[in-house]
């Protein structure tokens, strides 16, 4: 594999490195975070994965993370920076700065579900390639993309059914898990390991840790000897079909479906989750995976 060369650092929360004249790799850079989200790392993975797609050179995008953890999902959205999202939003939705119901669903609806839609029609194929810990929103950094390898200390977990809502805002369960997994996985919120997501169909390969970026690498090497009015074409076909299926209906019904229980809470408690549901999620990420 030719040497990673970091491009000048134009993001702050990720890099954007090119192994290969074909490949762009685009690493998540909060470590010390275990690569928690805020407005900062999304908006710089969209950006990166923007450029990527806009480069006529590049074949394959791979998504990768620094550190232990791939992503730990959701962290507080504000940072250092004076992030507007009037100026950075890619949706029309709008009202942010509403108070109630309007104001949660617009972020929710730019912020999570929009960039991840938009990054899973990308026109180019995308890798992700995981480690460690992926819980919650982390999932919803790995669905969008066409192929996922990760490493045999991986996990996938969802346990936010604790804060009273119905499951991450990028409702990919079903279909990325089966319809029984991902009722025992949420009904639960316990994770399942790398082994058992490949058994699932959600990941395409499970190798060492030592193994994982030269494994994801060498994958995107092989699919960039490809045409790529074939890739896009055979991702397009696919993504299609998909869609054919219900795919983007179902994603909205159950955002609506999520939005009603942040609505409810709000009813409750004042607040768009249950008060005790970060203890309870705290409790879930320490059980052991279901098949462990």
């Amino acid at each position: 594999m030719s040497e990673a060369t970091q491009e000048e650092n134009e993001f702050k929360a990720v890099l954007y490195e090119r192994p290969d004249e074909r490949v762009a790799r685009i690493v998540l850079n909060r470590p010390d975070k275990a690569n928690a989200q805020n407005l900062q790392m999304l908006y710089d993975l969209n950006s990166a994965l923007d450029k990527a797609a806009a480069d006529d050179d590049v074949r394959v995008i791979i998504i990768a993370a620094a550190g232990k953890h791939f992503s730990s999902g959701h962290g507080p959205m504000g940072g250092e920076d004076d992030y507007s999202l009037r100026d950075v939003a890619i949706s029309t939705s709008l009202g942010f700065g509403q108070s109630g119901a309007e104001g949660q669903w617009a972020f929710e609806e730019e912020v999570y579900f929009g960039l991840c839609w938009r990054w899973r029609n990308i026109p180019k194929p995308t890798i992700a390639a995981v480690q460690g810990k992926v819980i919650a929103g982390g999932l919803m950094l790995v669905w969008p993309f066409d192929l996922v390898v990760a490493s045999e200390d991986a996990t996938f977990q969802d346990p936010v059914v604790a804060f009273g809502v119905n499951g991450v805002e990028y409702f990919g369960h079903p279909w990325e898990f089966g319809v029984r997994k991902a009722k025992e996985m949420l009904f639960t919120g316990r994770a399942i390991t790398a082994r058992t997501a490949k058994e699932l169909g959600m990941v395409n390969r499970v190798v060492s840790r030592e193994r994982l970026e030269d494994e994801a690498m060498e994958l995107a090497l092989e699919i960039a000897e490809q045409p790529m009015m074939g890739l896009k074409a055979a991702k397009e076909s696919i993504n299609q079909a998909q869609d054919s299926q219900g795919l983007y209906s179902s994603l909205r019904s159950a955002m609506s479906l999520q939005q009603l229980s942040h609505a409810h809470n709000s009813l409750l408690y004042k607040i768009p989750v249950v008060p005790e549901g970060g203890e309870g999620v705290r409790k879930l990420i320490k059980k052991p995976p279901l098949d462990q």
